[in-house]
């Protein structure tokens, strides 16, 4: 699977912008699909989730209310919309993918794509 991430920018505290991240190689189904983040100095942090079982999602409490993720089956593209942004929010953004229910590591990674938020 291959994973190209696009959509970052520099934007202005309250603006929104939406990630894109589209595979190819295989479909997006029976995938669990994810969008991380790693801001200057910290470490890689997982901001939502898609799990293929139940199609439960998952959040960090940061961007919960803010931010969603979503499936577009019909392109084989996994989105991140960003709402509210604030410069807490700047950071490489990368998705990633495994196959459902093989263990926590995710094994497929896009390249990133970097988001700046100007307060």
């Amino acid at each position: 699977v291959q994973l190209q991430a696009s959509g970052g920018g520099l934007v202005q505290a309250g603006s929104s912008l939406r990630l894109s991240c589209t595979a190819s190689g295989r479909t997006i189904i029976g995938l669990s699909m994810a969008w991380f983040r790693q801001a200057p100095g910290k470490e890689r942090e997982l901001v939502a989730r898609h799990q293929w079982s139940g199609h439960n999602i998952y959040y960090t409490d940061s961007v919960k209310g803010r931010f969603t993720i979503s499936r577009d089956y019909s392109t084989n593209t996994l989105y991140l919309q960003m709402n509210i942004l604030n410069a807490e929010d700047t950071a490489i953004y990368y998705c990633a993918a495994k196959n459902n229910n093989v263990g926590n590591n995710y094994r497929w990674w896009g390249q990133g794509t970097l988001v700046t938020v100007s307060s």
